[in-house]
């Protein structure tokens, strides 16, 4: 079992996990998200390279359209 830490929020997961894997699971595009990962913007090309440990701090942003 490891920790993470979502948008300021703990985050429990059976293990490491590929942070795309982790996105799909939570229903969340690629799409219109930025994403820090331990306080560095990971690019979108990037994310498929990241596994989530113990540990580790998420921020994940959706722009959000409207007027």
């Amino acid at each position: 079992m490891i920790t993470l830490t979502v948008n300021g929020k703990p985050r429990d997961l059976e293990g490491p996990q590929n942070l795309v894997d982790y996105l799909e699971a939570l229903g969340i595009t690629q799409r219109a998200i930025a994403i820090a990962y331990n306080g560095d913007i990971i690019r979108k090309n990037e994310l498929q390279e990241v596994t989530l440990e113990d540990g580790d701090k998420l921020e994940i942003v959706r722009a959000v359209g409207g007027g």
